[in-house]
């Protein structure tokens, strides 16, 4: 009979054995193939836009109607995601979005696409989308034990880091070698790879009927009871919001102002912005890729390890403002792409512990919502800041946020925190 592994054996494996399981590892390679097609197409698409109608205004709309729809719809989709499987919402969005991103090149060999539908297209896209990701982070927990939660949520985030290294730079040659739009039918393809690689993954999710509080809720009832969750009934969770809040307010405006700062503090030339983007991909791969050969730990010591981290990311950016040497900056940016790319994996593993299965949609879309809603007033507030006080006072600001985030953590690590086993699913069903 094979031996059962205890809790402690299970953390103390290495995070990358997870690659050598049939789900994990189904999901991871789905995961970067998918990963590297959508940063193909973000370029290819912007291009296309731009190259189609000459107007920049027009293209920057892509960007907003891409931005839009978890803002509106987010919680409202965390309802129906936990009346779902979830492998059946992952494989449907992903079948999904090979149809539509299909179409855009496909109406355009016909000569049928006008901008209006293009846009459409975009946007149903987006609207699709915003399910995935919610969908993604509530079922690693029915693919991995508790205690490498962590380490799972590290290496799906290092495939999103995988995709941003990889994926513009293919983009670009294909670009030239073959037009923008040829380059969607390979982010298509991308996206059918990926349900390709989910349809034999097998998840520990309850019968429908087992998920539900109450077989006949409203619509307005079910929001309200994930409401009631994050906001008033587990202070843990609502803490961990308003970290996630600050951090997503500072960290989303460095990243989108990052071309302003580089060539206005460092007078950097396009090839030199590259090896400063590159330089962020690169901290963030490799913090990643280290975070999930980490033993989680506890609650206290994980939130502690994020407040240490968001210390070093905040002193990087104050420093970054202050300094026109470009060597040096690589330098300040990997530190910072490696320090800021820790939370999101650890955050979600804290989550995914504290919240039950039937809840795990409307938590993660609310926690997507207000880190989206947060992350566009970083960056209208500091790209204001930018324009009417000067970049290096806007990195200052930057700085500040990070490090008043860090302090938010480093508080909240040291108050008795209100977890116990009946906050944590796994623990209270055992």
């Amino acid at each position: 009979m094979a031996r059962i592994e205890s809790a402690t054996e299970v953390e103390a494996r290495p995070g990358w054995t997870l690659l050598r399981t049939g789900n994990f590892g189904l999901l991871f390679s789905g995961q970067v193939i998918s990963q590297i097609g959508d940063s193909m197409s973000k370029v290819a698409l912007l291009w296309f836009v731009y190259e189609l109608t000459g107007s920049a205004f027009k293209m920057t709309v892509i960007g907003l109607l891409q931005t839009i729809p978890p803002l509106i719809f987010g919680p409202l989709i965390g309802v129906y995601l936990d009346r779902m499987s979830k492998k059946a919402v992952l494989i449907g969005v992903d079948l999904i979005r090979t149809i539509l991103v299909t179409l855009i090149p496909f109406l355009h060999a016909l000569d049928a696409l006008t901008l209006e539908r293009l846009y459409l297209l975009v946007f149903a896209t987006s609207i699709v989308s915003t399910i995935f990701g919610p969908a993604l982070a509530s079922s690693v927990p029915l693919i991995v034990s508790r205690p490498q939660l962590t380490s799972a949520n590290a290496l799906i985030h290092t495939t999103t880091n995988i995709g941003l290294l990889i994926g513009p730079a293919v983009s670009g040659v294909g670009i030239a070698m073959a037009g923008a739009h040829n380059v969607l039918y390979i982010d298509a393809a991308t996206f059918l790879v990926s349900a390709l690689c989910l349809m034999p993954i097998v998840l520990r999710e309850r019968p429908r009927g087992e998920t539900r509080p109450d077989d006949a809720p409203g619509l307005a009832q079910d929001l309200l009871v994930g409401f009631r969750f994050v906001f008033i009934q587990h202070r843990t969770v609502l803490l961990l919001m308003l970290t996630a809040t600050l951090y997503s307010l500072g960290a989303s405006a460095f990243v989108f102002l990052l071309p302003v700062f580089a060539t206005q503090l460092l007078d950097a030339s396009p090839v030199e912005l590259g090896w400063l983007w590159s330089s962020l991909g690169i901290g963030m791969v490799t913090a990643s890729a280290w975070l999930a050969r980490r033993n989680q730990g506890d609650f206290r010591s994980r939130l502690q390890f994020v407040a240490a981290a968001l210390a070093v990311s905040a002193v990087a950016v104050c420093t970054l403002g202050m300094l026109k040497a470009p060597a040096l900056a690589v330098v300040l940016i990997i530190v910072f792409g490696g320090s800021t790319a820790v939370f999101t994996p650890i955050v979600w593993a804290m989550l995914q512990e504290l919240t039950p299965e039937h809840l795990s949609g409307r938590v993660f879309t609310t926690f997507s919502t207000g880190a989206m809603a947060s992350a566009m007033a970083g960056m209208a507030g500091f790209g204001w800041a930018a324009d009417a006080l000067g970049p290096a006072t806007s990195l200052v600001g930057i700085g500040l946020v990070l490090m008043g985030t860090a302090a938010v953590a480093a508080a909240f690590s040291r108050r008795r925190l209100h977890i116990n086993e009946a906050d944590i699913p796994e623990l209270a069903a055992a």
